[in-house]
């Protein structure tokens, strides 16, 4: 039975939920011109969400409902940056809504259900929860990719979605069913007392190679990316950055959740194909980026790679190595935000500047966004000071203490060819001429505007101290 410690231990998840349905009728009785109130309630509601979640962190691990939901200081992060990614999104996406007449409150509560489901997932203790958390995270992105009726892209984009999502479910689901056939249990600590003992190990690795593909496609790993490139381009440049940050966040959480907590003995048979996944996705992401004219597919592509560089620290398999792929993803989901944020303060009714010859000159016509779409491309490109440089740094040197040396060159030499299309949109912006129609936001909305500053800049404070969230990091996984 459920006890009233069980119900303290999920409490910022409870509250989000009944936030969520507050949301939902209030929509339902406003009026139209009361409509803005809301946008300023769920920013509340999540910043409330996070100093419950600092706030109430436990010093020890802690678990709920019969060990199916973990809290710890992993999924305390995870959820820190998850739920301010979600207000980066929600500050930016403000005056990109109203151009195009979609601010509704349908785009509020489903964003809240999908930051609990990413909070769900990342604090799953069983598999059960891991599916749960799962499915209410990328079942409110099907409909977020959606939301825009009138677009033949979005409905695409989100068809192609919900088919190969469902698809990677199918096969997630099917792995861990073999895995409990395999051990008889479905918790993720009982999963790994018992995973190298099992009667049929050999269906235990069948089971494992089917849950990799589901990790490998929420991440948007290759050769399983094919849904990343179009669902970027589809979907509205809001929900692009939501994808592109808290659910990477949501991933990382997952795969060290089933890789690590449940079939950590099984690291011999993982770490090789996390290496090939890793090789793919730098591979692919970067070169294929290269020949993209539309910002919004060269950043998906870069996505893929990125993934790439995140699997570096996950194949080592160890404390170092994990505390090094989650300050990737931490960096990540931080330079995503201002990328795409950029896109959104230029973007206005009838433009969306999603091409890169639509920031032809911009540095003439903005130069403080030029500057922070820099500050975005150089440290995606882990240019030194920055954020990203420190990022691919550590992942590099977590591959290498895996004695996978072949595997970081690899890395450092997709990491230049990388760097290529990075400067790319730089070069655009500063050496090339204005043209006729191209971005220019000549009365920004304020908030926006100083939330974007904060978070570009952050990408070069973090670049030089980024010290005490490494330290963060690193004590989630017991170091230091």
């Amino acid at each position: 039975m459920p006890t009233l410690n069980d119900v303290l231990v999920l409490l910022p998840e409870f509250y989000l939920v009944a936030a969520a349905c507050l949301l939902l009728l209030a929509d339902a009785f406003m009026k139209p011109a009361q409509r803005g109130a809301l946008h300023w309630i769920a920013i509340v509601v999540l910043l409330v969400a996070t100093y419950m979640v600092v706030a109430g962190q436990p010093d020890a691990t802690v678990t709920a409902f019969g060990d199916m939901f973990v809290r710890d200081r992993t999924s305390e992060i995870l959820k820190v940056f998850a739920l301010l990614c979600t207000v980066l999104v929600f500050i930016y996406a403000r005056p990109y809504l109203l151009d195009r007449k979609q601010f509704v409150g349908e785009f509020y509560t489903l964003m809240i259900f999908a930051v609990l489901g990413v909070m769900l997932l990342v604090s799953a203790g069983n598999l059960v929860m891991v599916y749960l958390g799962l499915e209410l995270l990328t079942l409110s992105s099907y409909a977020l990719v959606a939301l825009n009726r009138d677009s033949p892209l979005s409905s695409e984009a989100a068809i192609k979605y919900f088919v190969l999502g469902a698809l990677s479910s199918g096969m997630l689901l099917y792995g861990m069913s073999m895995v409990y056939g395999a051990t008889g249990t479905l918790g993720l600590a009982q999963l790994h007392a018992t995973a190298t003992h099992g009667a049929m190990p050999h269906l235990l690795v069948f089971g494992l190679i089917f849950m990799l593909v589901g990790i490998a496609f929420k991440l948007g790993a290759a050769p399983f990316h094919m849904w990343i490139p179009d669902v970027y381009q589809g979907a509205s440049t809001p929900v692009t950055t939501f994808i592109a940050s808290a659910s990477k966040l949501a991933a990382f959480g997952m795969a060290w959740r089933l890789l690590e907590t449940g079939l950590g003995d099984l690291s011999p048979y993982w770490q090789p194909m996390l290496a090939v996944l890793a090789v793919l996705s730098m591979a692919i992401g970067n070169l294929v980026a290269i020949v993209q004219t539309n910002l919004k597919r060269m950043l998906a592509y870069s996505t893929i790679s990125h993934m790439g560089y995140l699997l570096l620290g996950l194949v080592n398999a160890g404390p170092e190595g994990y505390a090094a792929a989650m300050f990737y993803a931490i960096s990540y989901a931080l330079m995503s935000t201002v990328a795409f944020g950029v896109i959104m303060a230029l973007a206005r009714a009838g433009f969306e500047c999603e091409e890169i010859a639509d920031l032809k000159g911009l540095n003439q016509r903005s130069p403080w966004f030029a500057a922070m779409m820099a500050l975005a491309m150089f440290s995606l490109a882990g240019v030194p000071p920055l954020f990203g440089f420190y990022a691919k740094y550590l992942v590099l040197q977590a591959a290498i203490d895996a004695h996978m040396l072949w595997l970081a060159l690899a890395g450092a030499v997709f990491a230049i060819v990388g760097l290529y299309y990075y400067l790319h949109v730089v070069k655009v912006m500063y050496f090339d001429k204005p043209v006729e129609g191209g971005a220019d936001r000549s009365t920004p909305d304020m908030p926006m505007r100083v939330v974007l500053s904060l978070n570009g800049l952050a990408l070069l404070v973090l670049g030089v101290y980024w010290g005490p969230l490494l330290g963060w990091c690193r004590h989630s996984f017991g170091i230091g």
